[in-house]
């Protein structure tokens, strides 16, 4: 799994950190998302696919 960011389409609601901490942070300065792990390991898939899910605004997406 490849996890693909959209930086120009977040807002900074922060909802992906809430759900999948150990891939997604926040920046300091804006509140936009960092990724933190590119391709996670399996055992993360869940999480990481409820971030995609809870995005106001569809920033986040995935590759197989």
């Amino acid at each position: 799994m490849r996890v693909i960011v959209d930086k120009e389409r977040c807002v900074a609601a922060g909802s992906c950190v809430i759900t999948s901490p150990a891939v997604f942070d926040q920046n300091d300065e804006d509140g936009k998302v960092v990724l933190l792990i590119g391709s996670p390991d399996e055992k993360l898939r869940d999480e990481v696919l409820e971030s995609v899910n809870v995005c106001p605004v569809g920033a986040l997406s995935v590759a197989d």
